[in-house]
């Protein structure tokens, strides 16, 4: 009778818990039993690891009995990621290799069928969750999981290509092998360093659009949404595909952040390290692939958009409850999906830059065509967005189609570079201010920071009252303007800075 620990974690939403992989080879009629709350493709490792452990070259224990059990019970565990344990523990029991040389490693992969490992979903979250809750381990890793959890700083990652690579690494050393060398296919996988420059669409292929490219400006500055008004054609989508060159570099916790929430979804690749994502969903997405869901919960496009951009299209397009279901993530920058078993908080602190046609035709205002949409049409179309989510978006812009002429002649605009530097200064005196962007400022800090004229105040308070501005209206218009006041240099908010941004927030043509 032999019984082997080997350690593992399993992943819920951003968090790393540890499992514990316990095999116990017994005597009695031949089975393999996987019991510890397993989902379908964990149990499905019994097969993948004992072709594994046979085309590996090594012995599997079929005239035993082996139980596997993944503690703690309760804890639901998914994917693939058990596969190399659960070998290994057997291995170990079985004395094939020596099971003590474990303690103080923990491991994760997917077996192939001939021995080799494949990536798991979520390395580098669960890097960092380790980081997060100070727990000092060496994780061992397949190529490809292993490059993403060493950008981690101090992580202590080891890849291997193979079964035999990891066996070989804790088997007594051959004969033909040095002392201290290590086996083939075993490395130390050191971090990638932070992108000096990451790439972006440059705005200058934008021509014209003076008006919208100001906005996007302020909204780069200040951390603002956006909604872009405008016929089809006239730039809106080019626009705010290349916003996020106007935002300032990643720190590296922002891009651990980005790319763990990435690396959970399947989506990241090394070559976008430390560069801004810009997520850009179908109008067809429901509300759970907007916000995240499922069980275990999985992280949306809110989510995947963190220190990143969330561009709708078509915003009316979008079904009424995945619109809705952004009010409060615009608010607090965090998302919490709650299921009857398990509960998960994802960060959701993204930039909304939405996109759409002023009626069902799309030309209404135009001076190129002639709108044929009756008036209920048009209020029918802009009413699909509440009052509630156009409140909480900060500036409405007006996209006028440029002219032929002026498309065909017109020079290249500024760059993204020269814009994004002026975006930088007016967030560094924001962050010096309040520590803070403008967009994030709550309760007292607004009056602390604002710094409003007496002749702005006036204004402003005139103003609101006549248009009938909600609370949120005009604390949302007093951080526009503060923003425009730091891109303009000025201590104090005043009442140019607050007209300006009070012509960002006018309602939607025809509503």
């Amino acid at each position: 009778m032999s019984l082997c620990l080997v350690q593992s974690r399993a992943l819920l939403g951003l968090e790393a818990a540890a499992v514990t992989v316990e095999v116990h080879l017994a005597n009695g009629l031949p089975s393999f039993t996987l019991v510890g709350l397993a989902d379908v493709e964990v149990k499905e490792a019994r097969e993948r690891v004992r072709s594994a452990i046979q085309n590996s070259g090594l012995v599997f224990p079929h005239n035993q009995r082996i139980t596997v059990n993944l503690a703690p019970a309760d804890l639901p565990k998914d994917s693939g990621r058990f596969d190399l344990p659960i070998a290994l523990g057997i291995l170990a029991a079985s004395g094939q290799l020596n099971g003590a040389g474990l303690a103080g490693y923990e491991f994760a992969g997917e077996l192939s069928l001939s021995g080799e490992l494949r990536p798991v979903r979520g390395a580098l979250a669960m890097c960092l969750a380790l980081q997060a809750q100070q727990v000092s381990t060496r994780l061992v890793l397949p190529t490809g999981s292993a490059e993403e959890a060493a950008l981690v700083p101090h992580a202590q990652v080891y890849r291997a290509r193979h079964l035999l690579d990891v066996v070989r690494h804790f088997q007594p050393i051959p004969t033909d092998r040095p002392p201290g060398e290590p086996s083939p296919g075993w490395s130390r996988v050191e971090a990638a360093p932070l992108a000096s420059v990451a790439c972006y669409a440059d705005l200058a292929d934008v021509k014209g659009q003076s008006g919208a490219k100001r906005v996007l400006e302020i909204a780069a500055a200040g951390g603002h949404s956006v909604l872009m008004v405008g016929p089809p054609g006239s730039g809106k989508s080019m626009l705010a595909q290349r916003f996020a060159g106007l935002l300032p570099p990643m720190t590296v916790d922002e891009a651990l952040q980005s790319a763990a929430i990435a690396s959970l979804g399947g989506r990241f690749t090394l070559e976008r390290w430390a560069t801004r994502p810009t997520c850009s969903p179908h109008h067809t997405a429901s509300a759970v692939a907007l916000v995240g869901g499922g069980s275990p919960p999985r992280p949306g496009e809110i989510s995947l958009a963190h220190h990143g951009v969330l561009f709708l299209d078509e915003l009316p397009e979008f079904p009424r409850a995945a619109l809705e279901a952004l009010r409060e993530p615009l608010e607090s920058g965090t998302i919490t999906i709650s299921r009857a078993a398990r509960r998960a908080d994802f960060p959701a602190r993204f930039q909304l830059i939405a996109a759409m046609n002023p009626c069902p035709c799309g030309y209404l205002g135009s001076t190129q065509k002639v709108c044929r949409c009756t008036t209920d049409q048009v209020a029918r179309y802009q009413s699909k967005l509440s009052g509630p989510l156009l409140d909480r978006i900060d500036l409405h812009v007006e996209v006028a189609a440029l002219p032929s002429a002026d498309l065909l002649q017109a020079a290249a605009g500024e760059s993204s570079a020269a814009i994004r530097e002026r975006c930088m200064v007016a967030r560094e005196r924001a962050m010096a201010r309040q520590g803070s962007v403008n967009s994030a400022l709550q309760g007292q800090a607004i009056d602390q920071a604002v710094l409003l004229d007496d002749a702005a105040a006036k204004f402003l308070n005139v103003a609101a009252t006549r248009l009938g501005w909600s609370g949120r209206s005009t604390h949302r218009a007093l951080k526009v303007a503060r923003t425009i006041a730091d891109l303009a240099g000025a201590r104090t908010t005043q009442l140019t800075h607050v007209a300006e941004a009070m012509q960002y927030r006018q309602a939607l043509r025809g509503s």
